[in-house]
């Protein structure tokens, strides 16, 4: 659902009522991740998605009886050998969706809208619902910030609303999505609970240092695939704005300074485009040392051989060596400034997702692999 907040919650601003339809689980080649949604208002406009197009007319109706009769319910799309024409996941996999009605008189409403909103200003929070358990809980809503504040509940028992608040604060710390088990003693109200917990965290970080020509192809690339984008080169003849628009940050300073003084984290990805060995050394001394996601390094091989040699000389270890994508991107033979953003964004994604960066063609890989937001947790179970 946090996956549409910009859009969801100009509706709520707007006074729409509308359902939304959120995927929970998926299982084989489902095209969708949990947190996935497709929502419907009742004019019948329809924003996001769910399978990619297998099952939308399907979802698309179960919104729309949600809103004529303020259900939730849960419903499971699969793959049917029998009858092709069947509606199911033609792809293959099995897919979890909730659907949720989201009316001005829903008590979901005002928790809900809390979430939207934090997610549609790049806020933290976490949003958990019951996905199973009692008719009368199903669909119910809490929220959680990262200082521990929360709004919304169950209703059931306060103690059942204090344990999801710390489960979906670790999955906020964490920025997962993904499904909580609770065990019949764990929920307090004498069955078990499934709780789906969509987390909304800030865009992850491409910081990408040199401003040249190449610089802004991968921006747009960085953009494009949900980053907030820096821009860094001691040269502010270069670091303009009228050379980068699309950067969100565009900062004039030696590189290594920057990133001594800029926060990142373990989704952070760093480019490094200098392939000057006096912007380059120290840079890459300081980042092969953080916890970062990526750290990659333009230049031919003969520039990524003495580059190396400096490092070791300046202290670098051999394993904090092992870190960086040099020459930076996969071999897709690219030439051009896009094409070499391609390269660049394209070994980012296969090493975010676990991907090999072969050919799908003649493969025996899986096309999608397990996500890094799946989660799943099981807490209070009765042996």
């Amino acid at each position: 659902m946090l996956d549409i907040a910009e859009e969801l919650n100009r509706w709520v601003e707007q006074g729409r009522d509308f359902a939304v339809a959120t995927v929970v689980a998926v299982g084989g080649s489902a095209p969708r991740q949990p947190g996935a949604a497709l929502a419907v208002d009742t004019e019948g406009t329809a924003i996001g998605s769910v399978s990619g197009g297998c099952v939308e007319g399907a979802v698309y109706e179960l919104c729309e009886q949600a809103l004529r009769d303020g259900e939730t319910v849960l419903e499971r799309f699969g793959y049917s050998d029998d009858d092709a024409f069947a509606v199911g996941l033609t792809c293959g996999g099995v897919i979890d969706i909730l659907v949720t009605p989201v009316r001005a008189a829903d008590p979901v409403r005002p928790v809900v809208r809390t979430a939207l909103t934090a997610a549609a200003l790049g806020e933290a929070a976490a949003v958990a619902r019951i996905v199973s358990g009692p008719r009368e809980l199903t669909g119910r809503a809490l929220v959680v910030r990262p200082d521990g504040s929360r709004e919304g509940g169950f209703g059931a028992h306060p103690e059942l609303d204090r344990t999801v608040a710390a489960e979906a604060g670790a999955f906020l710390d964490a920025g997962r999505t993904g499904t909580l088990e609770i065990g019949e003693q764990g929920s307090r109200c004498g069955t078990p609970l499934t709780i789906l917990v969509e987390s909304s965290v800030p865009a992850p970080r491409m910081i990408v240092f040199g401003a040249i020509d190449f610089a802004s192809a991968l921006v747009r690339m960085g953009k494009f695939l949900g980053y907030h984008v820096t821009v860094c080169d001691a040269r502010p003849v270069f670091a303009t704005r009228t050379r980068f628009p699309d950067a969100d940050e565009i900062v004039v300073e030696w590189p290594h300074r920057y990133l001594e003084s800029t926060d990142v984290d373990t989704r952070t990805v760093l480019c490094v485009l200098t392939h000057d060995a006096k912007f380059d050394v120290p840079l890459l001394r300081l980042a092969l040392r953080l916890p970062v996601a990526y750290v990659g390094a333009m230049g031919s091989r003969r520039t990524h051989l003495d580059r190396n040699a400096r490092l070791r000389e300046v202290g670098v270890t051999e394993l904090e060596l092992s870190r960086l994508r040099s020459p930076i991107g996969l071999d897709l033979g690219a030439r051009t400034p896009e094409e070499t953003a391609l390269s660049i964004a394209s070994e980012i994604v296969a090493g975010k997702r676990g991907g090999s960066g072969v050919s799908l063609t003649g493969a025996h890989t899986p096309i999608h692999h397990e996500p890094e937001s799946k989660a799943v947790g099981r807490i209070g179970s009765v042996a």
